[in-house]
């Protein structure tokens, strides 16, 4: 891919300095096919877009992979093989393609696959009165000058995620 700033520097070679294309191509390690076409279009940028990925070696085999990689994501982590270790797998049972484009692919399985089963956060909703958390605790409280132990219930309900709380003392200890 060319940037604007080559295309920049071969339009003013050979429009404003007169160089060759030869002389251009030897400075800026350019090929000639393309001091050409910048010298001859007016564009300022050239990109090359590939609209799909041609896979000829893996798509024979995509089935059997995907085989491979669900029955791999299925076994607990220690035993899981690496992808070197399923590109070999795939390799034994007759694929002649490269590593490369198994990692590839596994990586993008792998994405299509937790994309598909992304966990969802799901609110709890409850009605007024229908459920409350509740739970007790022991404080330490000074009454009328005197340090007394009281237990405490907490009370929060669901719905409106009011607290309540109400102390008891501890009558009929002395």
């Amino acid at each position: 891919m060319l940037v604007v700033e080559t295309i920049a520097k071969i339009r003013r070679a050979h429009f404003v300095e007169g160089k060759s294309i030869k002389q251009i191509c030897r400075e800026l390690r350019l090929s000639r096919n393309t001091v050409r076409k910048v010298i001859r279009s007016g564009a300022t940028e050239f990109t090359y877009d590939r609209t799909t990925q041609p896979r000829p070696k893996i798509d024979p085999w995509r089935s059997e992979l995907d085989d491979m990689l669900a029955e791999n994501a299925r076994r607990p982590k220690r035993e899981r093989l690496t992808l070197i270790r399923v590109y070999e797998e795939l390799r034994n049972r007759g694929y002649g393609g490269g590593y490369d484009a198994v990692r590839r692919y596994a990586a993008r399985w792998s994405k299509a696959t937790q994309e598909a089963s992304a966990s969802a956060y799901v609110p709890l909703i409850f009605d007024p009165g229908e459920a409350y958390q509740f739970d007790w605790s022991h404080e330490i409280v000074i009454l009328d000058g005197v340090t007394t132990t009281v237990k405490v219930a907490h009370v929060r309900l669901c719905h409106s995620r009011m607290p309540f709380v109400r102390a008891y003392t501890n009558v009929g200890k002395a």
